[in-house]
């Protein structure tokens, strides 16, 4: 019964060609289609969990030098590469979306990705969609940031990458 257990709790792993699909997800019907592209890509490329993401600001984003710094559970920093289709959609996010919104506050905002109003996106926010993007693509079952986080993981690891250096990418 214990190993059962254990086996229900281990979240899914989207096969790389899903992971492709559901990267592509957003389109030109939604509000926010770069912003949302940004998300994803950001979540598949750092394996960052979505009150990570919520809480990234602009200034630990580094797109030039390839990587940012993301603070993790009890307050730890880890720097985490970038790839470069996630360099790419956070850039896009920030000429086409990301300035519209900001001017929506008096202050600009020191959040990487901003809500339609222009605040922090809430990680709440980041769950929503990925579950909306994931049933576009027909993915059914308990997809969540986290899926995203395991996929990450699980695609370096299958391609050859250190355990010890996934473990510390992921804040482990």
């Amino acid at each position: 019964l214990g190993a059962r257990k254990l086996w229900q709790r281990i979240p899914s792993v989207l096969s790389p060609k899903k992971v492709v699909e559901f990267l592509a997800a957003p389109g030109r019907h939604d509000p926010f289609p770069y912003r949302d592209r940004a998300i994803l890509e950001l979540l598949y490329a750092t394996g960052c969990r979505a009150s990570e993401l919520s809480d990234l600001k602009v200034r630990d984003v580094h797109l030039d030098e390839s990587f940012c710094l993301c603070q993790g559970k009890g307050n730890k920093q880890r720097l985490v590469p970038l790839n470069q289709l996630a360099i790419d959609a956070i850039r896009k996010y920030q000429q086409v979306e990301r300035s519209k919104l900001a001017q929506r506050q008096t202050t600009p905002p020191e959040w990487l990705i901003l809500s339609a109003r222009g605040r922090r996106l809430r990680r709440e926010a980041i769950w929503e969609l990925v579950k909306k993007y994931a049933a576009r693509i027909g993915v059914t079952e308990s997809i969540s940031p986290h899926t995203l986080r395991h996929s990450f993981a699980t695609h370096l690891l299958a391609g050859g990458a250190d355990l010890r250096q996934v473990q510390e990418m992921l804040g482990h």
